[in-house]
Order: structure tokens, then sequence, then C-alpha cells
């Protein structure tokens, strides 16, 4: 599926947020047959960010939807899109109570479901209303608690992913305006579902059987071929539909699932592996949160400045994919989005994009 317009959906504000609890490699080691060496060299994560007992999705929303809002220099929205994995409950979803407690009124709110593809598939649903004339301005947030799904004791995923939340606001515009989503593509493929998955939660299977679980379930050297061809592709046709060259392209914002994935992306599209925007060595792999939270931490230090042209894509389960672009305006940055004042990392260079 793919998305033109002559109504643009214009970035006009951004913010994100991560928990201040931190799981170091080192922590994760300390009770997992695993190593901080072991970790680094297979995915790049050095620490993650994760939620405490009393923390939920929404409060992570709400306090990215906070920022981008204030980013934006007005609470005015007419709709708030929640792209998540983690709703605070499976009935009802998250966004409303999200919208209430920013005090947005009686606006649409909604919850978008594509796990890692989530703020991608988030962007073309705010696009869409802005483009249909139902929304003026969409506050589009991506958050996730996603190490609820993790199992503690699974070394693999339990050093991957992390939790956070990052939001944009979007406005109507001319397509021809910094911060214009210029192009944007979608594709999925359900018969990959079981790659990434949590068998056990939904009507398909609310209690676990002998054998199944609640946590989620990985495949990880599918994922890393199926993420890299499909993000390539969506990239290419997204590019061309904006009349760029690969070689036009400033910055490459990645979805944050594996550095190696980053790096081979980057190899496959030809694209300097220091134009590839990269926070995973601090944050991991937090979801439908990565695209904003990485594309917030490259505005507030400089790493993104007006008119670069942007390339966004990402790539969760589903199988589900995209990527959009966009030239690069100029926002106002309200704070940085780690509370515990870390480190943020943007060079991915010495990584490997050999699978082993």
């Amino acid at each position: 599926m793919t998305y033109a317009s002559p109504r643009a959906a214009v970035l006009a504000g951004i913010g994100s947020w991560t928990p201040p609890g931190v799981l170091t490699n080192a922590q994760l080691a300390s009770r997992l047959d695993t190593s901080d060496e072991w970790i680094r060299s297979r995915t790049g994560i050095e620490s993650r960010h994760r939620v405490t007992a009393g923390t939920s999705t929404s409060d992570l929303a709400v306090e990215a939807g906070r920022r981008a809002l204030k980013s934006a220099g007005s609470d005015a929205v007419d709709a708030v899109v929640l792209a998540t994995s983690t709703p605070d409950e499976l009935c009802p979803a998250t966004a409303p109570s999200v919208a209430s407690r920013l005090g947005l009124g009686r606006v649409a709110a909604f919850d978008v479901s594509a796990v890692c593809a989530g703020f991608v598939y988030g962007l073309g649903t705010a696009a869409g209303l802005i483009a249909a004339g139902v929304a003026e301005r969409v506050l589009l947030i991506g958050a996730e608690a996603f190490t609820s799904l993790v199992d503690p004791d699974d070394r693999t995923t339990a050093a991957i992913f992390g939790d956070g939340a990052g939001a944009v606001v979007l406005r109507a515009g001319r397509p021809d305006e910094p911060g214009a989503i210029t192009s944007l593509v979608l594709g999925s493929d359900g018969g990959g579902r079981e790659l990434l998955h949590v068998p056990a939660g939904g009507a398909r299977l609310r209690v676990p059987a002998e054998g199944e679980s609640r946590f989620l379930q990985l495949r990880g050297r599918e994922i890393f071929r199926h993420a890299v061809r499909h993000m390539g592709a969506s990239c290419r046709e997204a590019v061309a539909r904006a009349g760029w060259e690969l070689s036009d392209v400033d910055r490459l914002v990645a979805h944050q699932a594996n550095a190696r994935i980053t790096a081979a992306l980057g190899g496959a599209l030809g694209i300097p592996l220091e134009r590839a925007a990269s926070n995973i060595a601090r944050v991991g792999n937090t979801a439908a949160a990565s695209v904003p939270l990485l594309l917030d931490e490259d505005n507030a230090d400089g790493s993104l400045t007006p008119g670069q042209r942007v390339l966004i894509t990402a790539f969760g389960g589903g199988l589900a994919w995209g990527a959009a672009t966009l030239v690069w305006p100029s926002l106002d940055s309200v704070g940085g989005p780690d509370p515990s004042g870390g480190p943020h990392v943007h060079d991915i260079t010495d990584i490997t994009a050999k699978e082993s």
C-alpha cells in the first residue's frame, strides 16, 4: 500500500521518554548464561530501560506526548493515535486514557498494533486522517512496556528488548514544505506470523496450554533476513516515490532491532553507516517506540538538522514493514528523553553485518 496526497501531514513537534530503570548487560550476565561481550557482539546493545511495578505503557505515552505537544507549541489536536503492542489492558484501547490524561478533551483516540512497525503504520494512519480532512492535527505516539512480554529467564529476548515512548505532532500542510511526509510505503506478510509472536493471551489461546507460552517467541535468524529484505525494498520504493536517489539520503533512521540489521540494511542500500542513526546501545529494541525515540534524540543533539533528507523504515511482527521520507524541519527540543542522563550513541560503524 502506498500513500500520496496533495494535503500532507507535516511534522510539527517531537518528544520522547524512557523510564529511569536501567538493566545493564553485566546485570543480565550475573543471573543468565550470557556475557556483556556475547550480547554486544550479536546485538550492539549495552543496556536497556525498563518499567518497574506500577508503571505502564500509558505512563510512558503520556510523558512523551506531553513533550511533543510542548515542542509543537500547542496542545490542540483532533486525534491521538497510539502505536503499541503492550496496551495497558486488552480492552479498552489505551489511547483514550492517554488523551484524557493529557487534557485533550473528547478527541478521537485509538490504538494501532503493528509491533515494531507500529510507528510507521501510525504515520500512515495519521496522514490518512489529515488527508481526508478528518483531522487538522494529530498526536502520534509509539509507546511500549515491551519487557512485560519478555521471559526474564530467556537470555536472547531479555537481552534485546527495552521500554520507552516517542511522540510526534503532525499538522495539515503542503507536500512541498519541510516536515511533510513526502512518501509512505507499507506492507505485510501474515505467513510469517510465527517468526515473532506471543502464542497465548489472545482470543485464539487465552490461557497457555501445555508447551505454549505467554512470552514473546522470536526466531532471530529468519527475522534478520526478512527485515533486511523488506525494509530494503520499502526504502527503495519510498525514495523513488519521493523523487530522490538513495545517494540523496542524509539520514537513515531505521527501527533499532539489532545493530547488525541496521548495518546490513545500510550496506544493501549503499548508504554509508555514518549516515545511519543509532541509539540501540543504550535503549535496546523498544518496538513501536524505537523510531520516534531515535528521531527525538537525533533532533535534540543536532544529528538531525533542518533541510536534511530523512529516510525512516521499520520492520516487525505480523510480519509488517514500512518506510517514509521527509525533509527535516526546524523543531524545538524540550530536553533529552533519558531521565538518567545517559549518553546518546549514534555511531555503529564498528558493528559487523555478518550474521552468526
